[in-house]
């Protein structure tokens, strides 16, 4: 290694650390070191010696000392007045024994970590563990949101300076939720242990701050499920043909409730052979272009139309964007910044797949871009930056790969693109006196649907008809149906619902749902959120026993205080000490009906592991008998 480098840049990603490097590198390439089987990159930009390397996310953690971590010696209660300390994560010593390192081999450090409160908190744990053991060195900060050379260049010679605000917005969410997930997790799991053995061993009864209001979601629509009450109602169905085409009428009552009322209209017009158009509408209307795409639509959308689960998508998007080929993926911004060519980008793409012309097309025009209402002010969009051809992509990042990369292109040039228009088609007709209704659709503008056909509605063209013209009764029928339950929730749906509570980051919605999918409080089958026994037990007991600790709501308030500390109205540890009361309280209560609620988890427990248990049970009865043998 050099004995001594002018700066050092420190990347959140080996990939971007490598973008880093052999974009600034001039002239010739970097050249590619290894300390603790990290590989680092050395090169020259402005006649400086320059090193780039990237670590792997959070470095540092936060925990109890090691005397709070014996649970059955720990009353979880004394967590809420305990601070936390910091300590190097899991897998994380090679890269702060690589810092520790490099700070004394320079004076001089670039935080190119990604631009988000995340980034922002790794850069001060970077910071707090180089200037240990070099209290001289300086640190300015790269903001960027794509790791093009234009953008590199861009963020270095645009430095700023870190931010504490935004670190310290990160740092006390993960105080809290570690002091209120520790306290709230051994107490429940305690509580179960102390008055049965029906827990596996290794097995523990998980609480989270996110993960718990999450499951609650998809527990209530579970249980809007099972309390609906099918009933049965019916329609009456008529074809009837211009002479032309045939096409579907429904009865205007959309449900008749008894078979008799249906029965006495049928019999009443069944033996009809004309039908009078009385009304006919033709309405059109502007479908706008989608807004620019985020972070959550992003894995709404790629669970939606592409059938790839939210965690996948993210992943898929940090390595395509690792490769310079989308821009940054963590953004809540739908709004596109004036500092952005959207004419300079969409250029790339103009002999992309078959959508090359219009691309060619819309560019040739003034564009005027849908727009979103959401900035960040971190991150712009996310957009394309290269075009690849598909088998280059499919070789690298498989066929979930392209169809990511595809959508996000696509998207991209919808978003430029004209409003599609549609025509919404309406007839309704008399048979004798009974009306009936006739609903079609017609594409009259494609728009943005021309590249963009994920969401293309399906055309059901109907024949145009004026008031008084005649219909041929082809026939008549009954048909008879059942009120259908709401559905479980779609991982989709459940985005958008965290979205709108504020539970999690754009960066970690996808891990909550993870984490309960982990400890089989939910599974997911055909895209949709099932809960497991165990998870709807453990939610509808706390929610009967306190239920702030699982309300969504909750959970938003809390995002809202923390957002104070990103903003530099509140002190950390001003917001810390008030959600920490909050949670104890909510503690306190859930101590009080410790026996009720024991009760119902170890119920729904024994159920869950019937058999382990009954294994258990059995293998220690026989261990008792062998022991009285032996002693006869």
């Amino acid at each position: 290694m050099d004995p001594f480098y002018d700066t050092i840049i420190i990347a959140e990603k080996p990939g971007v650390a490598k973008a880093f490097a052999y974009s600034l590198s001039n002239p010739g390439r970097p050249k590619i070191i290894s300390i603790n089987r990290i590989t680092l990159y050395s090169f020259k930009y402005k006649n400086k010696k320059i090193l780039s390397f990237g670590v792997s996310g959070h470095i540092l953690n936060f925990d109890f000392q090691k005397k709070y971590n014996n649970w059955k010696n720990t009353d979880p209660r004394t967590l809420f007045f305990i601070d936390p300390i910091q300590i190097v994560r899991k897998g994380s010593w090679k890269y702060y024994d690589t810092l520790r390192k490099l700070s004394q081999k320079t004076n001089h450090v670039i935080l190119a970590l990604d631009a988000d409160v995340e980034g922002e908190s790794i850069a001060f744990e970077v910071m707090n563990i180089m200037k240990k053991y070099n209290p001289n060195i300086k640190f300015d900060r790269a903001w960027f949101s794509a790791i093009t050379k234009e953008d590199i260049l861009n963020a270095v010679d645009n430095l700023t300076k870190p931010n504490p605000n935004l670190a310290n917005k990160a740092f006390a969410r993960m105080i809290v939720d570690l002091t209120i997930g520790a306290a709230f997790t051994r107490i429940l799991t305690l509580m179960i242990e102390k008055r049965s053995n029906v827990l596996p061993r290794g097995k523990f009864i998980s609480y989270g701050p996110c993960q718990t209001p999450v499951l609650y979601l998809v527990v209530k629509r579970a249980l809007e499920r099972e309390k609906f009450k099918k009933k049965k109602y019916y329609s009456l169905n008529a074809k009837l043909t211009n002479g032309i085409k045939i096409f579907n009428a429904v009865y205007y009552k959309e449900k008749i409730e008894s078979f008799e009322e249906a029965n006495s209209i049928l019999n009443r017009i069944k033996n009809t052979s004309k039908a009078t158009v009385i009304k006919a509408d033709y309405t059109t209307r502007n479908i706008l272009p989608p807004e620019p795409l985020n972070t959550i639509e992003l894995e709404r959308r790629c669970s939606r139309f592409l059938n790839i689960r939210p965690q996948e998508t993210l992943n898929i998007a940090e390595n395509l964007y690792q490769d310079g080929l989308i821009s940054y993926p963590r953004t809540e911004t739908t709004k596109y910044p004036k500092t952005i060519n959207l004419i300079k980008i969409a250029k790339k793409f103009i002999d992309y797949q078959d959508i090359g012309p219009f691309v060619r097309k819309i560019i040739s025009t003034k564009i005027s871009p849908r727009q979103g209402s959401e900035d960040d002010k971190a991150h712009p969009p996310i957009y394309p930056l290269k075009n690849l051809p598909k088998d280059k992509i499919i070789q690298k990042y498989g066929r979930k790969g392209w169809n990511i990369y595809n959508l996000v292109v696509r998207h991209f040039i919808a978003t430029l693109s004209k409003p599609a228009v549609i025509e919404k088609q309406k007839i309704i007709a008399k048979i004798k006196n009974e009306k009936f209704i006739i609903e079609g659709l017609k594409i009259i503008e494609e728009g943005f649907y021309t590249v963009y056909p994920y969401d293309k509605p399906s055309e059901n063209i109907l024949p145009y008809l004026l008031p008084n013209d005649t219909l041929e009764v082809i026939e008549i029928k009954i048909i008879e149906k059942e009120t259908k339950p709401p559905p479980y929730l779609s991982e989709s749906q459940l985005l958008k619902l965290m979205k709108k509570y504020g539970i999690g980051t754009d960066a970690t919605m996808q891990d909550h749902i993870q984490t309960n999918i982990k400890r089989k409080y939910f599974v997911v089958d055909k895209k949709r959120c099932i809960p497991t026994p165990l998870g709807k037990i453990l939610t509808t007991s706390l929610y009967e026993t306190v239920p702030e600790i699982v309300e969504p709501e909750v959970r938003g308030k809390m995002e809202r205080k923390l957002q104070k500390i990103a903003e530099g109205i509140v002190e950390p540890n001003e917001v810390i000490q008030e959600i920490k009361r909050e949670f104890l309280e909510y503690y306190d209560r859930l101590r009080e009906n410790e026996e009720e609620l024991s009760k119902k988890l170890i119920k729904a427990l024994i159920t869950v592991y019937s058999n382990e248990y009954e294994k258990r049970v059995s293998r220690r009865y026989q261990n008792y008998k062998d022991k009285q043998r032996k002693r006869r």
